[in-house]
């Protein structure tokens, strides 16, 4: 009977001093009023928030570990990228829906921030402009980490891809920052979309009268002579045009790094010169043939001038 009254005793105590003392802290708060709507924040309500958002933390990393194990390094970091992207949303969501569950009318948060959002999304827009162009580019890999890019006259090698900017390295050893808008609002010409190697061409023109087979036949030997041109597809030379001072000539070769394709041409350049110079072949100034007219009554002016004075 007496142990019996002690139970007692002790689920009373339980119940209602520590349980009791729990609850009160569990409900303890502030009231907050928003449109004319009371919110309650207790202590209750935030460690729900936190335990939730714990709790989706360590979710989304146990699906990215999952996801990014079966994926190749490049496509790895693609995907942590977008990755990171959907995980604000993916927290935004999951806290409302704590919020909902715990009897907070979500609907006074979302009305009273509505104007935040539309004021936020007017002064963020190009960040906003920057973030979905680099999920597109990221999907649908119309830019990969490694592609030779020429933008705004410049030509660089990507060598990074982020959520809003991209970064590429110049010819001059410069990185070039591109916001992620620029690649769906501007042109850009990808050199390696499609395969590595680019066409590449040395122009230059010779002497009318030069013989031209022989200025073929120089300049696909230079070619051949060159490091960095490839033998398969091969070289060929082309007749453009009779320029105003000189045939003109195009050495057309292909390169598997069209990023230094500038030295090769510089290279080749010195070669065609020095087989010319060696085989008779003139490369011509610029050359204007000019005819000078009198006409009649500016003679007899000359010579009634002439006659005045004497």
């Amino acid at each position: 009977m007496q142990d019996q009254t002690t139970k007692e005793k002790v689920t009373e105590v339980i119940e209602q001093d520590i349980w009791g003392l729990i609850k009160e802290i569990w409900n303890a708060g502030f009231s907050y009023s928003i449109g004319g709507e009371d919110l309650r924040i207790t202590v209750g309500l935030v460690v729900l928030v936190i335990l939730a958002f714990l709790v989706t933390s360590v979710v989304l990393r146990v699906i990215r570990s999952f996801i990014t194990s079966k994926l190749m390094e490049e496509d790895k970091l693609k995907f942590i990228s977008v990755f990171k992207f959907i995980k604000y949303f993916v927290y935004l969501t999951v806290i409302l829906i704590t919020l909902s569950s715990a009897g907070v009318d979500v609907t006074i948060l979302l009305t009273a921030s509505a104007a935040l959002f539309v004021g936020l999304g007017l002064a963020l827009q190009e960040l906003f402009q920057d973030v979905i162009g680099g999920i597109f580019i990221i999907l649908d890999k119309s830019l990969l980490v490694g592609d030779i890019i020429e933008m705004d006259g410049r030509v660089a090698r990507v060598f990074e891809i982020k959520l809003r900017t991209t970064r590429a390295l110049t010819r001059d050893d410069k990185v070039m920052i591109i916001p992620n808008h620029k690649f769906i609002s501007d042109t850009v010409y990808n050199y390696t979309q499609n395969h590595k190697t680019t066409r590449e061409v040395v122009r230059v023109g010779v002497a009318y009268g030069s013989d031209v087979e022989k200025v073929r036949e120089v300049l696909l030997e230079c070619s051949r002579e060159q490091k960095g041109i490839l033998k398969k597809p091969e070289p060929f030379v082309l007749f453009e045009d009779f320029g105003d001072s000189a045939l003109l000539f195009g050495l057309h070769f292909y390169v598997s790094d069209s990023f230094v394709d500038p030295k090769v041409k510089s290279e080749l350049r010195f070669k065609v010169n020095n087989k010319f110079k060696l085989n008779n072949i003139t490369i011509p100034f610029p050359q204007r043939d000019v005819h000078m007219f009198y006409p009649r009554n500016a003679e007899k002016t000359e010579e009634l001038e002439g006659n005045e004075d004497s």
